[in-house]
């Protein structure tokens, strides 16, 4: 069942998508060479506990801990760890998600360690661009898969590809609700938006093929032929007035609770899939 909250739903929704933002700036300043995804984790839950907030991946389906930190050739669902540090050149992928007072934030960027070379920098750009127009299709009247669409279409354009094992999702009282977001398909299809629903909408990318798989951890899923891949993830409110991004980066780019305007428009966790 897909879930339309009320006005006041979205101002709790508002709030934990506000301390994830929050939380991933701070975390973007500690993305540097000799980093180790340990610290970048430990740092991620004192913050979100100082909140009055509750880790939302922690102990979800046994997940260890309170970030996914996915290094390079990792798409998704990397677990910290103090035995490996950050290296010039690497690409980071951090996916945050926090529960406070009953609603769930969602969101994730990847961000580069150092100078990184010309075609991780476009990897992540584009990522980030797929992101803002599927975002803008997240309107009233139109179809889950027109956000996918987007993804797919920026994506494909700049030879990059788009992987189809894992979705975005609706998200409010559970981190994980109805429906699945795919990053790929035609559009005009599936379940129309509706003013109060509210997804985490999360292009992953790989600079290779698009196929994945997991590694003997349970978790962390990497590109089969060891190409780089990037994940941007935003919580999206669909109001009436246009998509909101309810998980704001202070002091980036579009920072704040922002309508994406019409002439973006183009011409998912990922955790969904595991059910």
């Amino acid at each position: 069942m897909i879930v339309c909250r009320s006005s006041a739903e979205l101002e709790r929704l508002r709030a934990a998508g506000k301390l994830v933002g929050q939380v991933l700036a701070a975390l973007s300043a500690h993305v540097v060479p000799g980093a180790t995804t340990a610290d970048i984790d430990a740092l991620a839950e004192r913050m979100i506990r100082a909140a009055g907030a509750t880790p939302a991946f922690k102990g979800y389906h046994g997940y260890p801990a309170t970030i996914c930190a996915s290094i390079n050739h990792e798409v998704i669902h990397g677990i910290p760890s103090a035995a490996r540090r950050l290296a010039e050149g690497d690409i980071l992928s951090i996916d945050v998600g926090a529960q406070l007072d009953g609603y769930f934030g969602d969101s994730a960027i990847t961000l580069p360690v150092g100078r990184i070379s010309d075609e991780a920098a476009r990897l992540l750009r584009v990522t980030d661009e797929a992101l803002t127009r599927a975002i803008a299709c997240a309107r009233p009247g139109g179809r889950i898969s027109d956000i996918g669409h987007a993804v797919q279409a920026h994506v494909e354009a700049h030879g990059f590809s788009v992987v189809r094992e894992f979705v975005g999702h609706g998200i409010g009282q559970r981190m994980h609700e109805e429906p699945q977001v795919p990053n790929y398909g035609e559009p005009g299809r599936g379940p129309r938006l509706a003013e109060g629903m509210v997804l985490a909408i999360e292009p992953m990318v790989n600079a290779g093929k698009a196929a994945v798989k997991v590694l003997a951890d349970g978790w962390t899923a990497v590109t089969r032929d060891g190409s780089l891949s990037a994940h941007f993830e935003h919580t999206v409110a669909i109001t009436a007035a246009g998509p909101e991004v309810l998980t704001p980066r202070p002091g980036q780019p579009g920072s704040g609770a922002v309508v994406v305007p019409p002439q973006a428009r183009a011409s998912g966790g990922a955790f969904a899939s595991r059910g």
